[in-house]
């Protein structure tokens, strides 16, 4: 499910390296990639969240369930500092039929 969309100029892979700084300065089990998409997972305790480019030219926060703390979390802390899209219910990606959830 899609939580949120960031709002930046440029191209996603021109942004990565900053957000990935900026995540690893704020929490502390954090993996991340560029290859031909932008990729960053945030783990704590039994969650992950994902802020991805796999689904849109701009990084999305996703998570796989409704009732995950850290996706609150890290939606407080890239607004502090970054322009964000905040959808009002989830939205699914494009594999996801929400109806089985």
């Amino acid at each position: 499910m899609i939580f949120a969309e960031m709002v930046y100029q440029g191209h996603y892979s021109e942004f990565h390296e900053e957000l990935v700084e900026f995540i690893n300065s704020k929490y502390s089990k954090v993996e991340s990639g560029l290859q031909g998409d932008s990729w960053i997972w945030i783990f704590n305790d039994n969650c992950k969240v994902a802020i991805d480019t796999f689904s849109s030219m701009k990084h999305q926060i996703k998570c796989d369930t409704f009732d995950c703390p850290l996706v609150n979390s890290l939606i407080n802390t890239l607004s502090d500092r970054y322009n964000l899209n905040i959808y009002t219910s989830p939205e699914p990606e494009p594999h996801e039929d929400l109806h089985s959830i």
